[in-house]
């Protein structure tokens, strides 16, 4: 019987579906379509979004031949490619000093680049070229271990949307102008900065995430922001300066966001938000906010006991609440002053939504214990409140578990987990 040839039903389907099957595969495998079929030779050279990373090549032992070979790789990608490309990734440890990237940037200005990606390892900084900043249809932009230096007539990305900058060398006043200049700013993402003071204009914000050695921050227009996670690292220096600030924190900080739904605050936040003076005690009711995590909480700061008191007794609709302690031990073990639960906490205060609250790293000292006290006293809604002793405390986890099923609940279903590891 003759063979009956299989209709070929791949290379009939639309062009846009054919598009969403090579873009999900490696662009190494994309390319390689090419050898199909003569209906399949350029089929790949179409899609809009390219990612490149160190599996497009084979593996050597030879650096110099491994990095020759990827970089040919890419410029003949690029130079064989037809139509616009929205997006472009390239993840790599091995082509910081590379000068095929600028002209791949400049290549990539002139075909309507959206989304920009440059992920560069250890080694030397990449310096971005000038012609990035000609690139007036970016909406996504991601740069990784660069330096960034935008030139006197740079008048904004227009259409920019999420911004991350991981390890970029970038002058302060440099930085405030780009992001007080993408009007569109959904999302920003900074990460291992030094010594940066930073005041953030940025009406369209969402989406703030916040890690490294922060000086000072100032949130001077987020009406919009609704998440935000703050990771501040302290030396010597920023400590200083710390001692030596006059305004209030918590108002910079956290005195305009209206909106905010979640707050993740890491090392040092609290501290942070704990430094300076409140005369008027600017009230702020947060309605929108209802998942606080705090982690690194000292406990034997009355201030910090007192951002967080603050923060949470003026979040209404607050359902979840994670906090963890890095408290001194033997520091809080003798400090004074118990009675400032009676007078500093509002006798009227009520957690109406609070359902879950976990308290990790807990070392049972009395003024974490009063805090969990007041909440379980003023949750009627409470489900789980879970506690994690931290790895030192052995001898007193017993006490203090005693002590904990002696406190008054403002819910009968509350539960309380005592987990040790």
């Amino acid at each position: 019987m003759d063979d009956v040839s299989c209709p070929d039903l791949i290379s009939d389907l639309p062009q846009s579906i054919i598009e969403g099957i090579l873009t999900r595969l490696p662009i190494r495998d994309a390319v390689r379509t090419s050898i199909l079929s003569s209906k399949w030779r350029y089929k790949w050279a179409t899609i809009t979004q390219l990612v490149f990373d160190e599996k497009c090549v084979d593996l050597s032992n030879d650096r110099c031949e491994f990095e020759d070979s990827l970089v040919k790789f890419i410029t003949r990608a690029l130079f064989l490619h037809q139509g616009p490309i929205h997006k472009f990734q390239l993840t790599t440890t091995y082509l910081q000093c590379c000068p095929d990237i600028d002209q791949w940037l400049l290549f990539l200005s002139r075909n309507d680049i959206k989304e920009l990606v440059l992920e560069l390892g250890e080694g030397e900084w990449f310096r971005v070229p000038s012609c990035l900043f000609n690139c007036r249809k970016l909406t996504r932009l991601e740069l990784f271990r660069c330096e960034l230096d935008p030139p006197p007539s740079f008048k904004g990305f227009l259409c920019l949307k999420s911004l991350n900058l991981h390890q970029v060398l970038v002058s302060p006043e440099a930085i405030e102008s780009l992001i007080s200049s993408c009007p569109l700013l959904e999302s920003l993402a900074l990460s291992y900065f030094d010594s940066l003071a930073l005041t953030i204009h940025a009406p369209n914000l969402k989406y703030l995430c916040l890690e490294g050695e922060f000086k000072d921050i100032c949130l001077e227009n987020t009406p919009l922001l609704v998440a935000m996670s703050v990771a501040m690292y302290m030396t010597d220096d920023i400590a200083e300066h710390f001692e030596q600030s006059s305004g209030c924190n918590f108002n910079r900080f956290l005195g305009g966001v209206p909106r905010l739904e979640r707050l993740i605050g890491h090392i040092y936040f609290t501290k942070y938000l704990s430094i300076g003076d409140d005369p008027g005690r600017l009230r702020i009711t947060y309605n929108h906010l209802k998942v606080v995590e705090l982690y690194q909480v000292s406990f034997e700061d009355m201030k910090e006991i007192l951002v967080v008191l603050r923060l949470i007794t003026n979040t209404p609709n607050l359902k979840e609440l994670q906090i963890s302690g890095s408290s001194n031990t033997l520091a809080a073990i003798d400090a004074p002053d118990l009675d400032f639960w009676d007078q500093k906490c509002p006798t009227d205060c009520t957690f109406k939504q609070l359902k879950v609250v976990k308290m990790t790293d807990m070392s049972g000292v009395p003024h974490e214990m009063e805090f969990i006290k007041f909440l379980l006293a003023n949750s009627p809604a409470l489900e789980t409140m879970s506690i994690s002793p931290c790895v030192y405390l052995m001898d007193g986890r017993i006490n203090m578990l005693i002590e904990l099923l002696r406190f008054r609940r403002a819910s009968a279903q509350a539960e309380i987990l005592f987990i040790q590891d």
